[in-house]
C-alpha cells in the first residue's frame, strides 16, 4: 500500500521544513509507503530551491515546477497527475492544516473500506471577524445560487482513493474551482472535524473572494442566467402595471403625472438591469470562449522525478 501526498508551493518557504519534518513523522506511524509531491506555482520566494534539496535527499520526493502562478487550484490538479498512490492527500504545506491529519483520516477512512474519501470539516474558522462572516457566507451563497448542496466550511486537506481521484482528473474544464468538483464527483465522501490553524492574514482576500464566488457560480450553475429571464417578466409587468395605474389616474382624475424625476429614476434603473445582465452574460460567454480554446490550464516548467513518468 503506497500514499501520495500532494501539495503546493506559494510564498512557501518558512513552512516547508517543518512541513516535510511532521509529515514524515507521520508516514512512518503508518508503516506505508509514501511518494511526495511538491507543485511549485510560481512561487517568487526559494521554495522551489528548498523542495529541490529535499528532493535530493530523499527519493521519495518529485517536484513539479509550473512556468509561472496558475493559481491554487490548478496546481494541486496538475500534482494530482503525477499522484501513483493507492491513497492521495490533497493538503496545504502553510501548516493551517496540520500534517498530522494524515494519521486521522487513514483511521477513518480504515474504518470502512467503502469511504472513498475523508475530509476535513471546520469546527471554527479561523481569523477576523469579517473573515469567518465571509467564509461562512461563501459557501451558503453558492449552494443558495448553484442549486448544490456542497458541504459547508471544508477544509482544504482530504485523502482519498486511488479511484476517487482518477474520476476527479476527467473533469478537464479550464475554470477550476476545485471544491465544486470534489462535490459532484460523487463518492462515498465521510467529514471528520478539525480545527483550522491561524497563520495571520489569509491570502484570499475580500476580491478574490468575490472572484472564486463568481467563478463557482457560473462554473456550476445556470442560475444567473434564469435569474435574468425572471427579472426581465418582473421589470415587463411591473412596467405594464405602472402604466395602467398612470393611465386610470390621468384618464378617470385628470390629475396631472410630472414625468421628470419618474422618468429619471426608470431609466437609470432599467440601465442598471440591461448592464447588470449583459455582465452575467459575459461572465458566461468568456467561460465558453476559454473551453473552445481548449489552453492547458496549466504549463510544467521542469520535472524533478526518481520514477518513470507516464507522460512527458
Amino acid at each position: 500500500m503506497k500514499i501520495s501526498i500532494v501539495t503546493t508551493l506559494y510564498k512557501s518557504s518558512p513552512y516547508i521544513a517543518e512541513f516535510y519534518k511532521r509529515l514524515i513523522k507521520s508516514i512512518i506511524k503508518l508503516g506505508t509507503e509514501y511518494e511526495i509531491i511538491f507543485v511549485d506555482d510560481g512561487s517568487p520566494d526559494n521554495s522551489l530551491a528548498i523542495v529541490v534539496d529535499l528532493f535530493n535527499n530523499d527519493p521519495n520526493i518529485t517536484v513539479v515546477e509550473l512556468s509561472r502562478n496558475f493559481g491554487h487550484h490548478k496546481a494541486m490538479m496538475t500534482g494530482l497527475e503525477y499522484a501513483n498512490g493507492d491513497y492521495v492527500l490533497m493538503i496545504d504545506s502553510d501548516l493551517e492544516e496540520a500534517p498530522e491529519l494524515l494519521e486521522v483520516y487513514w483511521d477513518e477512512i480504515s474504518k470502512n473500506k467503502d469511504t472513498d474519501v475523508v475530509y476535513g470539516k471546520l469546527m471554527k474558522r479561523k481569523g477576523t471577524f469579517w473573515e469567518k462572516l465571509t467564509g461562512g457566507l461563501f459557501y451558503r451563497l453558492l449552494n443558495f445560487l448553484s442549486g448544490e448542496k456542497m458541504p459547508t466550511d471544508i477544509a482544504f486537506s482530504r485523502l482519498a482513493t486511488k479511484k476517487y481521484i482518477s474520476s476527479l482528473l476527467r473533469f478537464t474544464e479550464k475554470d477550476i474551482y476545485i471544491g465544486g468538483l470534489w462535490h459532484i464527483a460523487g463518492f462515498n465522501q465521510v467529514p471528520v472535524p478539525i480545527t483550522k490553524h491561524s497563520k495571520g492574514l489569509s491570502s484570499y482576500t475580500f476580491r478574490k473572494k468575490i472572484e472564486m464566488l463568481l467563478n463557482a457560480i457560473t462554473s456550476f450553475s445556470s442560475m444567473p442566467l434564469r435569474m435574468i429571464f425572471h427579472l426581465g417578466i418582473f421589470t415587463t409587468l411591473f412596467s405594464i402595471t405602472l402604466s395602467i395605474f398612470f393611465t386610470v389616474k390621468k384618464v378617470f382624475y385628470a390629475e396631472v403625472i410630472s414625468g421628470w424625476t419618474s422618468l429619471i429614476v426608470v431609466i437609470l434603473f432599467m440601465s442598471g438591469i440591461i448592464i447588470i445582465s449583459l455582465g452575467v452574460i459575459a461572465i458566461y460567454m468568456s467561460k465558453i470562449f476559454n473551453e473552445v480554446k481548449n489552453r492547458p490550464f496549466t504549463i510544467v516548467r521542469s520535472i524533478f522525478t526518481r520514477k518513470e513518468l507516464k507522460n512527458d
